[in-house]
């Protein structure tokens, strides 16, 4: 076996499969460099937050159950006693469909995660995740994710947090170090038998992780949107839930999940005849998950 290969795994490790293309890219390579079948000690986990598209969770069963791969489906798992936070292993058929545990957690918490506070990335990706390996006996890990050649930013993000050397896992992009760019990444599932039925924008999959993350940009989320207004509603429900919240309490807490815009002002926005979504800044910023 070539030990040079990026994809070769040596260690312990957690592949975060978000269930976006360069994600399945990656876990193919990384399949490939282990001759079809990974070893004991590397596991395949979605972390489930209730709000992917109805095409994301279609999309890992069929990359499971094509390339033969055990994908764990886990999700967070809120109790009234202690320990509050907790993790459960769910599956394509019994996974939340309807936000349900992102909604658990803003309901723990009376708050919305934002750009500031990203509790959903902690709570609902990144913890639950360590929960998941160390649950399995693990102390220490290699964490793979799907950061391509084309994303310095996020990939110089991932190797300072390398090198503070606070946490239990050492990162690794065997796609940066591989310098795969968005166009291989596209070539691939313009050549497989099957791919991830959400509209590929430039390269982009605006639908993808969550429907309407709100650090997307406006203008990605005045785009999905205008094709599904209707996905708009149960961010608008917590924004309302939360600001009520608030008032009761005599906060004059700021009860949106983005700075400059609230999702009923999305969904009016998008919804406006003539709508152009390209005219709208496409200021976005990375989430844990990847495309």
């Amino acid at each position: 076996m070539d030990q040079v290969n990026p994809y070769f795994l040596k260690n312990p490790s957690l592949i975060s499969f978000s269930g976006g293309r360069t994600s399945g890219y990656m876990l193919y390579q990384i399949l490939k460099a282990h001759d079809g079948k990974l070893p004991d000690d590397v596991f395949v986990v979605f972390a489930n937050t209730g709000k992917e598209m109805p095409e994301t969770l279609d999309f890992i069963q069929e990359v499971g159950d094509k390339w033969g791969i055990d994908i764990r489906w886990l999700e967070l798992d809120i109790h009234d006693e202690r320990p509050i936070f907790r993790s459960k292993e769910v599956n394509y058929e019994t996974a939340s469909r309807n936000g349900e545990p992102f909604e658990a957690l803003i309901d723990r918490k009376m708050m919305l995660p934002n750009t500031v506070m990203r509790i959903c990335t902690v709570e609902m990706k990144i913890k639950v995740l360590a929960r998941f390996m160390r649950s399995n006996g693990f102390k220490e890990w290699d964490n793979v994710v799907g950061l391509r050649y084309d994303e310095p930013h996020r990939v110089a993000r991932m190797k300072a947090n390398n090198d503070k050397d606070l946490e239990s896992w050492f990162s690794l992009a065997p796609l940066y170090d591989a310098k795969v760019v968005v166009e291989d990444v596209s070539e691939f599932w313009n050549k497989s038998n099957f791919d991830l039925q959400l509209t590929n924008f430039n390269g982009k999959t605006p639908a993808g992780n969550c429907d309407l993350c709100y650090l997307k940009g406006v203008g990605t989320l005045t785009r999905v949107i205008k094709e599904k207004p209707e996905l708009a509603d149960w961010w608008i429900a917590q924004e309302e839930k939360i600001r009520k919240h608030k008032e009761k309490m005599g906060s004059k807490y700021n009860a949106q999940f983005k700075n400059n815009i609230s999702f009923i002002e999305l969904k009016e926005q998008a919804t406006a005849p003539n709508v152009m979504p390209e005219l709208f800044p496409d200021d976005g910023t990375s989430c844990f998950c990847t495309d």
